[in-house]
């Protein structure tokens, strides 16, 4: 009887993990747009486009986007319907500059205040010997 429940529910967790690893689009191939097409749709509406590439059934466009935001985006290719958009931000990780594009990301360190909280009452100073 145990093992009985074992087998099965060992089963039941191999399908379900089947299921989930499915495409993103399940558009028939028949019916799919040329990539061209995709590229002169985006072109025409201000984007930048770097390429375009088949991931899990979908179009992945990588590229800047109309605002002159790096991003990649999923579209459906029988429709060209944008289905997700991601924002592609820079590998450092800076939070401040994720937001408005207009900050200008060109500050130095020392145009950088040190935080005003009650912490930190000056300017730190660094001596090397």
């Amino acid at each position: 009887m145990k093992t009985t429940s074992i087998v099965l529910s060992l089963s039941l967790l191999l399908l379900s993990g089947a299921a989930l690893a499915d495409d993103d689009c399940d558009d028939p191939v028949a019916s799919w747009q040329p990539r061209e097409n995709l590229r002169e749709k985006l072109e025409a509406e201000g984007w930048t486009v770097h390429r375009i590439k088949v991931d899990d059934g979908c179009y992945e466009v990588k590229g800047f986007d109309s605002n002159g935001v790096r991003a990649e985006a999923t579209f459906a290719p029988s429709t060209l319907i944008m289905m997700k958009w991601e924002r592609e931000d820079d590998d450092d990780g800076d939070a401040r500059y994720h937001g408005d594009r207009s900050v200008k990301k060109a500050q130095t360190n020392a145009e950088v205040q040190a935080p005003r909280n009650g912490i930190v009452t000056g300017r730190p100073t660094v001596s090397v010997e």
